[in-house]
């Protein structure tokens, strides 16, 4: 896809990926409806970029607000990509969370990105070619302790963006799935940043991250999956799990102290 002519909706895009993923496609010419709770994150970007960025402030998980963005997407020409950046996370072990906060996170992450994307298809149908972009995370190959939750999301955003390419095949749209790694982002809670600091784990910046999906959707890619050492556990959890659960199980007892330090709701707005 040619950068410069992409006509973009981009959830999530107030906050660390989806910022930074908004700030690179501007630079590259693309024109972004930037959906976020909030604007003032983006605030110097809407005044550096004024002709490629519009925001628009919408709860995903509402249908209404889903219709508003399918407005908005169509008073601006309509859109040949959309980017899935919003998402909840919780490090915590699952009997430690209430009901409310498993619903959110499955409704934000799973429920969200497949509607919008629904309601959002005949426009990107509409498009010489298109491109559905569900960012995910290592986290929907490998079902780690304290994220049982959101492993399930990102592995259901997996196999969403699996059977859409499928779907898909004989269209125009194509569909990207990328998994990102740690990040250093406002959904790292402190209890998340100091598991990542006790067992020494590679965190990316999100400039890092948004510039290797701007590669990979210039590329059109299939999938992205960030850091080698993380691609090398993907493949091994799949090929010798039993070996990955051997492992992981060594890191229990670090996991479950951690996670009974307080942590609030993290997300990518």
């Amino acid at each position: 896809m040619r950068l410069s002519e992409a006509r973009v909706v981009l959830t999530g895009a107030s906050g660390g990926i989806g910022l930074a993923i908004a700030t690179a496609l501007c630079a590259s010419g693309a024109r972004v409806l930037a959906v976020a709770r909030h604007r003032q994150p983006l605030e110097s970007l809407l005044e550096r970029y004024p002709d490629n960025l519009c925001w628009i402030a919408a709860d995903l998980t509402s249908a209404a607000d889903r219709s508003e963005v399918l407005a908005e997407a169509e008073s601006i020409g309509g859109i040949n990509l959309l980017i899935n950046a919003a998402g909840v996370n919780h490090f915590a072990m699952l009997e430690q969370l209430e009901d409310s906060e498993i619903n959110a996170m499955l409704a934000l992450n799973v429920g969200a990105p497949i509607c919008l994307t629904k309601i959002l298809l005949p426009l990107l149908k509409q498009a010489p070619s298109a491109m559905v972009v569900n960012v995910g995370s290592t986290y929907g190959s490998i079902g780690y302790p304290g994220y049982a939750s959101y492993c399930a999301t990102k592995f259901a955003l997996r196999g969403f963006s699996e059977a859409l390419r499928r779907e898909l095949a004989d269209t125009r749209v194509s569909v990207l799935y990328v998994a990102p790694r740690a990040t250093r982002t406002s959904m790292n809670s402190p209890a998340a940043q100091a598991l990542n600091d006790a067992l020494k784990s590679s965190v990316d910046d999100p400039q890092t991250v948004a510039a290797a999906v701007i590669h990979a959707i210039a590329g059109d890619r299939r999938d992205l999956y960030l850091g080698w050492p993380e691609r090398f556990f993907v493949r091994l959890n799949s090929l010798l799990p039993n070996l990955v659960d051997r492992g992981l199980r060594k890191q229990l007892p670090l996991i479950r102290h951690l996670s009974q330090k307080p942590d609030k709701e993290n997300l990518e707005p």
